[in-house]
C-alpha cells in the first residue's frame, strides 16, 4: 500500500526543485530537514514570498518538548474556527531612550549617530544590566571620510534609562572598538564554555587598503575589552549581520546579495564554527556556485511601497534573526526608497520599517503579514522619521512584556542621512499573534508529543475557555474531557495553568501522541506549552534575556 505521507513528499520534492527525499536530520519539533542543507533555490525573476516547506508537508507528530507554541502559522492547528489577530508592539512615551549627545558621536560634518546598526541589546543576567553596543559617528578619530562610525557601549538598569559611562579604552569616553564599520553583531553568547569567548563581535570593518568591507570576528569576556580579530572574510557588501541558531547549534551569515529582482537580497551561510563561518564568506560571483554560500531570498511582491515614490521597488535592507521560545524571529528591515541621491536632493530620511516572519528550522521564514510591525512616523521632530533599522538581541523579556528596540532617524538640516537614536516598543509575552474566538469558537492542535507534566496556557479569557485532551484518532480521553476542565473565566494571564476535575497535570499521557482541544468563547490564546515545572518554565529561548531568568538563556528555573 502507498503511503500518503510519502507521496505526499516525492510531489512535494517534484515542485520544489533543488529539494531531495532524502531526509538526515531532525530537528527539535519533529521537521525532518533534506539531504541538501542549506537548500539551493534557482533565483527567481520577479519579487516573491520564500517557500515554507514545512507547512505544506507536516511532520505525523509535532514535538512540543522546547518552548512556548506560538500561533504565528498554521504549523499546529489541525483544524479551528478561530480568527487570528496579528499585534504591533506599543512605542514608549519616553522614546528616543538613548540618543546622540557627545561630541565623540558626531561625524566630521556634525551628523549625529547614537544607535545600534544590528548591534546589540542584551540583559546579561550575570551582571544583571541592560547591555547595548551602538553605531557612534567617528568624525573625531576618523577624518578621511565624511561619514565614518566607531562603536559605543551603553548600559541601563530599567531598560528605558540608558547611561554612557566612562572607560578606559579611548580617550576616556563610551567607546569600545575604535574600528572604522558599517553594520556590526555583537552576541551575548550564553552557551559559550570559554569564558574569553562569552561575548562575540562581527564587525562589518572598512578595509584600509581598497576601502572594501569584510567581517572581523573579535572576542571579549565583559563585552568592553575585546581582543584582536581572530578570524577575517574576503570582501563584503556592506549591511550583513549574523545570527545564531541554538535549535541546530549553528552561527548562520545574514548577507546583503544583488539578484535581477533588487540589489537588496540577502545570502547565506551557516557554520557550527563562527571563525570557519567568518573565513568561507565573501562576494559571490554570478554563475559559479559557492561551496558555503546559497542566496536566500528577494523582497516579497507584497512589500508595501513608499506612497510619494510608488514607483521604486522595494528591497530588503537588512535581516536579524534570533531564537524566541520555540521558533527563529525574524526581524525585516524594509526599504521602500527613494535612493539616496534622491534623499540628498530632497533632504529626507529613506524609509525603511520593520517586518517579522517565523521560522521553525532557521531557513524558511513565514511572514503572515506585510503590515509594519515598527513603524516610522513622518511627523515633525519624530526621533523616527525615517530609516528604522533591526537591532540583534531583541525582544528581551521583562516580565510580561517584551522589549523590542530599533533605531530611527530624525530629519534633520545636518546631513539627510543622519540624526540617529534608539528606541523602545513593548508587546505583551508571546504577543504576535493570537487566536480570538467568540461563541462557538475551537482550536484544535495536531498530533503532539511530551515529556513535560504540566499544561500551561497565555491566554485573555473575557468569557472563558476550556481544554479538551483527545487521543491521536480524535477521541477525547477519560478524565480530559471538556466536561472535566476546569474552566478559565474572566482572566488575563501570560502563564496559566489548565487543570481537570480529576488530574491536575497531563504526565499520565507522557509517551502517548495527544491532539489538545481549544474552547475559546470571547477569548484569545496566545501560546500554549507543557512544562516539567509547576511553575511554568517552557524550556524555551528567552531571545535577549531578562530580569530574574536564567543565565542560560533558556527559559528553565533560575537557581538550575
Amino acid at each position: 500500500m502507498i503511503n500518503i505521507k510519502n507521496m505526499a513528499v516525492l510531489l512535494f520534492s517534484l515542485l520544489v526543485p533543488g529539494l531531495t527525499i532524502a531526509q538526515t536530520e531532525v530537528l527539535y519539533n519533529g521537521i525532518h530537514l533534506p539531504e541538501q542543507w542549506p537548500p539551493r533555490y534557482g533565483e527567481p525573476q520577479k519579487a516573491q514570498d520564500m517557500p515554507v516547506p514545512y507547512l505544506k508537508q507536516k511532520p505525523e507528530v509535532i514535538s512540543v518538548n522546547v518552548g512556548r507554541q506560538l500561533f504565528v502559522d498554521s504549523f499546529l492547528i489541525a483544524e479551528t474556527n478561530l480568527e487570528r489577530i496579528i499585534h504591533t508592539p506599543r512605542f514608549y512615551e519616553g522614546n528616543p531612550v538613548l540618543g546622540p549627545d557627545k561630541e565623540w558621536e558626531k561625524t566630521t560634518e556634525g551628523g549625529l549617530y547614537a544607535a545600534p546598526f544590528s548591534d546589540g541589546i542584551w540583559y546579561d543576567e550575570k551582571d544583571q544590566k541592560f547591555k547595548m553596543w551602538y553605531l557612534a559617528g567617528a568624525g573625531v578619530l576618523h577624518k578621511g571620510d565624511n561619514q565614518t562610525f566607531y562603536t559605543g557601549y551603553a548600559e541601563s538598569k530599567d531598560g528605558k534609562h540608558w547611561t554612557k559611562p566612562t572607560l578606559d579604552i579611548w580617550d576616556q569616553t563610551n567607546i569600545v572598538d575604535t574600528c572604522n564599520r558599517d553594520a556590526a553583531t555583537i552576541w551575548l553568547d550564553k552557551r559559550e564554555r570559554d569564558p574569553s569567548k562569552r561575548y562575540k563581535m562581527f564587525n562589518v570593518e572598512r578595509r584600509p587598503t581598497d576601502r572594501r568591507w569584510q567581517f572581523v570576528l573579535k572576542y571579549s569576556s565583559d563585552g568592553i575589552h575585546w581582543g584582536e580579530g581572530v578570524a577575517q572574510s574576503g570582501d563584503l557588501y556592506d549591511r550583513s549581520s549574523v545570527f545564531y541558531n541554538p535549535f541546530r547549534d549553528v552561527w548562520a551569515l545574514s548577507m546583503r546579495y544583488g539578484t535581477n529582482v533588487s540589489s537588496r537580497s540577502r545570502s547565506y551561510l551557516e557554520n557550527k564554527n563562527p571563525e570557519e563561518a567568518i573565513s568561507f564568506a565573501h562576494r559571490i560571483r554570478k554563475g559559479v556556485p559557492d561551496k558555503n554560500i546559497v542566496y536566500w531570498f528577494t523582497p516579497s511582491d507584497k512589500e508595501p511601497r513608499h506612497p510619494e515614490f510608488p514607483e521604486v521597488d522595494p528591497g530588503i535592507y537588512n535581516f536579524d534573526a534570533i531564537a524566541y521560545e520555540s521558533i527563529m524571529l525574524g526581524l525585516y528591515s524594509v526599504w521602500q526608497g527613494p535612493e539616496n541621491g534622491v534623499c540628498a536632493k530632497l533632504g529626507i530620511q529613506k524609509k525603511n520599517e520593520i517586518f517579522l516572519g517565523y521560522s521553525r528550522d532557521g531557513f524558511h521564514f513565514y511572514r503572515p503579514s506585510f503590515k509594519p510591525f515598527m513603524a516610522v512616523n513622518e511627523t515633525d521632530g519624530a526621533w523616527n522619521w525615517g530609516n528604522m533599522q533591526s537591532i540583534n538581541g531583541v525582544p528581551l523579556v521583562v516580565g510580561d512584556s517584551l522589549y523590542f528596540y530599533s533605531s530611527g532617524r530624525q530629519k534633520n538640516e545636518i546631513m539627510w542621512d543622519s540624526y540617529t537614536s534608539t528606541g523602545l516598543a513593548t508587546l505583551r509575552r508571546d504577543g504576535f499573534v493570537s487566536m480570538h474566538g467568540d461563541k462557538g469558537g475551537y482550536l484544535l492542535t495536531e498530533n503532539l508529543s511530551f515529556d513535560g507534566k504540566y499544561l500551561f496556557v497565555n491566554a485573555d479569557v473575557k468569557g472563558s475557555m476550556f481544554v479538551e485532551v483527545l487521543d491521536a484518532d480524535g477521541n477525547p480521553l477519560e478524565g480530559f474531557t471538556r466536561k472535566d476542565c476546569v474552566p478559565v473565566k474572566k482572566t488575563d494571564k501570560t502563564k496559566q495553568l489548565i487543570t481537570w476535575k480529576k488530574h491536575q497535570d497531563i504526565a499520565s499521557l507522557i509517551g502517548k501522541p495527544i491532539r489538545l482541544k481549544f474552547y475559546l468563547d470571547n477569548a484569545d490564546i496566545y501560546a500554549f506549552w507543557i512544562s516539567p515545572w509547576q511553575t511554568g518554565e517552557s524550556r524555551g529561548y528567552t531571545s535577549g534575556g531578562g530580569p530574574g531568568l536564567s543565565v542560560s538563556g533558556i527559559d528553565v528555573p533560575a537557581n538550575q
